[in-house]
């Protein structure tokens, strides 16, 4: 596609961070292919993140948008900043992803006649799976899902990580008879950044990265690390993440006597979490829903074997026995029974950690989603 009509993009997030992570060789491939590609997110006003965007050609806007939180108020003002930025860049395709972005965006989008308007579901957030009583969660779900409805009803084709994400807004009538959907297989993995290495030493050590919520199983993980030590106190147990500040968050005193315990060697948040990746045996991921992990694609490609839960979007990424094991959702014991295979049987670590690089290869490597998603929305 050449750029003679000064074609425009604009990609909207909650997250600025995720613009890179995730949608950094998106915005690599739009702009190769002659777009003027704009991005979108709160606290990008300076700093690092702003410099990499530019450097790559992105043009990079600031977004006064709250991305946790329902706040009527500050929810509409952020709908009209959205607006006014739309008409001012006046692009030709809008493309948002998580909660907000989608919703705020895509009305904004329809309301400044935006010609192209997708929306990329990632994952259905605390909305869907939090833990707060039931008549507090009850209205904040259908709340969520009334805005959902209303605003992909304005979209052109809306994107889903996974079929079970898909078929959930359609039985819920979220998604609306008339609008196109697709799946797309998660965010990819740079398959060539995230090379095979080779396993560490003795002992067999276990990796969960994850925001420090609830709803990713970080609690299950660690009780699961306790009750392996008792009976095998070589086995090592690494956490990756941060307290987010999701009402679902753990706490730093549940963190703290986590450490103090000795049940876990916590590593904090890193930026770059080859590194954690490459010294652990097996990855874990415990979570009770996602739209696709990007951290288990990432261990895949790295050629771990990986424990994770029969729960939507993770129960793609493994075929159980054969790349690692699917877990029930909240379950100790399942956690603790896969691991204790690894530990009893530690030749399927890379028997399985080769099968699990070459699912990522085939199947989710980050060209092969870009080029897909491309297609869909008329980008060649």
């Amino acid at each position: 596609m050449s750029n003679e009509k000064s074609i425009k993009f604009l990609l909207v997030a909650g997250y600025p961070d995720s613009l890179l992570n995730f949608r950094g060789q998106l915005i690599d491939r739009l702009v190769a292919a002659g777009l003027t590609v704009h991005v979108a997110a709160p606290d990008l006003r300076e700093g690092k993140i702003r410099s990499l965007l530019e450097a790559k050609g992105a043009v990079v806007h600031n977004l006064p948008l709250q991305r946790v939180g329902l706040n009527p108020a500050k929810d509409s003002i952020s709908l009209m900043r959205l607006w006014r930025m739309m008409r001012s860049i006046d692009p030709d395709y809008f493309l948002g992803y998580t909660i907000k972005p989608v919703i705020y965006g895509s009305l904004a989008a329809f309301a400044a006649r935006i010609s192209h308007r997708y929306a990329l579901i990632t994952g259905l957030g605390y909305a869907f799976t939090g833990t707060e009583k039931k008549g507090v969660r009850r209205f904040i779900r259908s709340l969520v899902q009334h805005l959902y409805a209303v605003a992909l009803k304005r979209a052109h084709k809306v994107f889903f990580q996974n079929p079970d994400d898909q078929a959930l807004f359609r039985a819920l009538k979220i998604l609306k008879p008339g609008v196109v959907s697709r799946v797309v297989n998660g965010s990819g993995v740079d398959v060539g950044s995230f090379a095979v290495v080779p396993f560490p030493s003795a002992p067999i050590r276990f990796l969960l990265i994850a925001r420090l919520l609830g709803d990713k199983g970080v609690r299950e993980y660690v009780e699961a690390a306790r009750q392996i030590r008792v009976f095998n106190s070589s086995v090592r147990f690494h956490l990756v993440g941060w307290i987010d500040e999701n009402p679902d968050s753990v706490t730093q005193q549940e963190l703290d006597n986590w450490i103090d315990e000795g049940v876990v060697e916590f590593d904090g948040k890193l930026s770059d979490v080859r590194p954690a990746l490459a010294k652990c045996s097996v990855y874990v991921l415990p979570s009770y829903r996602e739209g696709t992990p990007r951290t288990v694609l990432e261990a895949m490609a790295m050629g771990r074997p990986v424990i994770t839960t029969d729960a939507p979007g993770c129960r793609e990424t493994v075929i159980d026995g054969d790349n690692g094991f699917l877990v029930p959702v909240k379950s100790v014991d399942g956690l603790v029974e896969a691991m204790e295979k690894f530990i009893s049987q530690p030749d399927l670590i890379e028997q399985m950690g080769k099968r699990s690089r070459v699912i990522a290869e085939e199947k989710y490597d980050v060209h092969k989603v870009n080029a897909f998603m491309l297609k869909e929305m008329g980008i060649q």
